[in-house]
C-alpha cells in the first residue's frame, strides 16, 4: 500500500468508475476490489466496499459509502494534454459517458468527479506571466473545452 492514497467517495459505483478511468487514461488500472465483510451504511455484506486503482499513476481508493456525501469541484484531477487530439479524446470520453461540460477546461464525469483537461500550451502560456498570460487567460475564460489553436493565437497576440 502507498503511504498516501487519494480516497474518493462514491455512492455505490466505485468499481464502475475505476474501470472507466482505467480504460481512458494511460498508466491507469484497477488493482484490487474489496467486498464488505458485514453490512455497512449504504450497503450490505458481500457488496463492493472499496476499489484500489490508479489514474495516470496516482494511487486512489474508491469507497462505496452511500449517499451521505457528494463530489464537489473542491477536488479535481488535472490531466495535462499534449495537443488538441489528446484534449478532445479525454474530454469527449468523460462528457460522452454521461458527464457534463463546464468552463475553462473543466468537466464532470457521470459520478460527479471534476476533471481539468489542460493542454500544456495553456499551462506554458500561464507560466510566462505578463501580457502572454493575460491573453491566454482571457481566451481560456471564454471556453468550455480548451481550444489549443485559440490559446496559441492568444499567446502570439
Amino acid at each position: 500500500m502507498h503511504k498516501n492514497t487519494i480516497c474518493l467517495w462514491y455512492a455505490r459505483e466505485a468499481e464502475e468508475a475505476a474501470r472507466f478511468y482505467a480504460s481512458v487514461f494511460p498508466d491507469s488500472a484497477v488493482t484490487a476490489v474489496h467486498k464488505a465483510p458485514t453490512d455497512f451504511p449504504g450497503g450490505k455484506a458481500g457488496q463492493v466496499l472499496t476499489v484500489e486503482f490508479t489514474v495516470c499513476g496516482i494511487p486512489c481508493l474508491g469507497l462505496n459509502g452511500g449517499d451521505a456525501f457528494q463530489q464537489t469541484e473542491a477536488f479535481s484531477f488535472q490531466i495535462a494534454t499534449e495537443d488538441q487530439a489528446e484534449t478532445d479524446r479525454y474530454w469527449d470520453a468523460i462528457v460522452g459517458n454521461g458527464g457534463k461540460e463546464s468552463a475553462c477546461g473543466w468537466c464532470k464525469d457521470r459520478w460527479g468527479l471534476s476533471w481539468q483537461i489542460t493542454p500544456r500550451a495553456l499551462t506554458e502560456a500561464m507560466t510566462q506571466g505578463g501580457e502572454v498570460a493575460q491573453r491566454a487567460f482571457q481566451a481560456m475564460m471564454t471556453m468550455g473545452k480548451i481550444d489549443v489553436a485559440k490559446i496559441e493565437a492568444a499567446v502570439k497576440g
